[in-house]
């Protein structure tokens, strides 16, 4: 398989969020507590936040895809300081433990709908080994399957 990186928000964003207790769309973060209903993953660390840790939920603007296909994603985000996820041919714990759509780009921000495909989590390798041996591919995005929410983009090495 070709090799690869599972890219978080940059820590300037995170930084930026933190800081000011506004997202992208100029919104007041939210603050949420792990629960039932949500593990709330970050997408600076690619890590689940725990029980007793503050997340904080807010609209991000996605760098890519450009044009038709971009979109804001809500996303959470650890209160206090986490480690940037920085692994090559590593797939996060927040991937594997969600039910997710694997999106691939071209170099013109066009989706390769083929290629597309929803997976469990614990299954995303094939799916995912598929979108980053084509060609045509630039990169993907991999978001939850349901609500349709941002996990990470990916990027050959």
């Amino acid at each position: 398989m070709t090799d690869f990186r599972c890219l978080p928000i940059a820590t300037e964003i995170a930084d930026r969020f933190r800081a000011t207790g506004r997202d992208d769309a100029g919104n007041e973060l939210r603050r949420r507590e792990p629960g039932a209903d949500s593990r709330c993953p970050c997408r600076h660390c690619l890590g689940y936040g725990q029980s007793g840790q503050t997340m904080l939920l807010g609209s991000y603007n996605l760098p890519r895809p450009r044009g038709v296909y971009w979109t804001p994603s809500p996303i959470f985000l650890h209160a206090g300081p986490c480690s940037r996820y920085d692994r090559v041919n590593d797939i996060p714990e927040i991937v594997r433990g969600a039910l997710v759509s694997v999106r691939a780009y071209d170099t013109e921000d066009q989706c390769l709908y083929e290629l597309g495909q929803v997976s469990d989590g614990s299954e995303i390798d094939a799916p995912l080994r598929r979108a980053l041996d084509d060609p045509r591919t630039a990169s993907v995005n991999i978001h939850t399957a349901k609500p349709g929410c941002l996990l990470c983009r990916v990027e050959r090495c």
